[in-house]
């Protein structure tokens, strides 16, 4: 299989992709619920809150990052993450775009 030609896509194609890769694995799911639920930053470890090994849910965390859904400040020895508000916002609004396309569509092909 070769590689992912995403400059054959639209950005806004792109970004959608990376959203829906973001939600793809339930342990970055229950990040984003739990940072949610305690509605601030959590510096302390996620490990025993989600019942991940400490690598695994650090490989999470930089993919959450990398998009831009939560960030995180050094704090001594740990790193504190909460979310990212904005681009939460703007996530949204771009996959409601995206999901809200059948919206006032003909329904009677197929």
């Amino acid at each position: 299989m070769g590689l992912a030609k995403t400059e054959m896509f639209t950005d806004q194609q792109n970004e959608i992709s990376l959203f829906a890769k973001v939600f793809g694995h339930p342990a970055r799911v229950a990040i984003l619920q739990h940072l949610f639920k305690i509605d601030s930053c959590v510096c302390g470890d996620l490990v025993n809150e989600i019942g991940l090994a400490q690598p695994t849910i650090s490989q999470h965390l930089k993919e959450l990052k990398h998009l831009g859904l939560i960030k995180g400040n050094v704090e001594g020895t740990s790193v504190c993450y909460c979310i990212h508000k904005e681009n939460w916002t703007v996530m949204k609004t771009v996959m409601t775009e995206f999901l809200n396309q059948d919206l006032n569509k003909k329904q009677d092909c197929c």
